[in-house]
């Protein structure tokens, strides 16, 4: 990983982001931050680091104080042996957000950054405002799917069998990471170039530029042992806070909604069109437009609201 400087970045972007290091209990955290007004943290998906906020930071940073954050394990914050559960992913970032002073914040979290989110909200009510989760699947809160389900469903939920295997895993993947990750965005966005070879690039240099990276990378989903039980739990409880549920179209559709309707009845759902798995690299604009909307408590556009 790189300082800001020498990455590809939108216009003007370096005159707002700093990027920091802050400890917290022991670990170090890597996040970007800048910005004016409410303080909203931006958790990021597998295998990606905050960069993959970078195009949608600056209009939201004319709002609010935005922090981009690398969770333990990710890009340049440290990354440990052990203690990838959401509960504690969750406890790691109000850590961090209340060595930054921000007591109260909202949450937006994609992918695997969503079980964080969702902890976040569950565990620490009274410092988490609206939450958003896009592209959103939370083991011990959305029903399982079964082993043998559609070829379709297999493509899009395979890696969570494949990520939970204990060091096969890596020696399958390291030297071919390229072709392993850059797989997944292929795949997954809603086509082959969505995300740019230049952002893979990033991703990917950041898992194989640490040795301890690769691993970390399939620790969140070992984890699960320990999150999918805490999920359990937190599932019993009613989540008091506003949600917004964002899925592309040509990904997971409704499956954000639909899993956040479990866990609480204020739910604003919004399906992108021409969207794959990646709405805040594949459709910044509209994404931007519809969490503004959310954050600031306007109602969603009727036009993309799911059923």
């Amino acid at each position: 990983m790189t300082a800001l400087g020498a990455l590809r970045l939108p216009d003007g972007f370096t005159d707002v982001f700093t990027s920091r290091f802050v400890d917290v209990d022991g670990l170090r955290l890597h996040a970007v931050t800048g910005g004016a007004g409410p303080a909203l943290l931006l958790v990021g998906g597998w295998p990606q680091t905050w960069y993959a906020w970078r195009e949608v930071m600056p209009a939201l940073a004319r709002h609010h104080t935005v922090v981009a954050v690398d969770s333990r394990g990710a890009g340049l914050s440290d990354k440990p042996d052990d203690r990838y559960d959401a509960g504690t992913l969750a406890d790691d970032l109000v850590a961090l957000m209340a060595a930054l002073g921000h007591d109260r914040f909202d949450v937006a979290g994609h992918d695997i950054g969503t079980w964080t989110t969702y902890a976040l909200a569950a565990d620490h009510p009274d410092r988490v405002g609206r939450i958003a989760v896009v592209e959103a699947m939370i083991p011990g809160l959305t029903p399982s799917p079964p082993l043998l389900g559609p070829v379709a469903l297999n493509q899009k939920l395979w890696q969570f069998g494949f990520n939970r295997l204990t060091d096969l895993n890596e020696e399958l993947v390291r030297g071919r990471e390229r072709l392993f990750f850059g797989w997944q965005f292929a795949t997954k966005a809603a086509t082959p170039a969505s995300i740019p070879e230049y952002a893979v690039d990033v991703y990917v240099d950041a898992i194989t530029a640490d040795p301890r990276a690769l691993r970390a990378s399939f620790a969140y989903y070992r984890a699960l042992e320990e999150t999918i039980p805490q999920n359990e739990r937190r599932s019993r409880t009613r989540l008091t806070q506003p949600v917004l549920a964002v899925g592309g179209a040509l990904w997971s559709g409704t499956y954000a909604v639909d899993t956040m309707r479990l866990a609480t009845d204020d739910v604003t759902g919004v399906i992108l069109d021409d969207c794959g798995h990646y709405p805040a690299e594949e459709q910044p604009a509209r994404f931007t437009q519809v969490l503004e909307r959310f954050l600031a408590g306007e109602p969603a556009d009727a036009a993309t609201t799911a059923p």
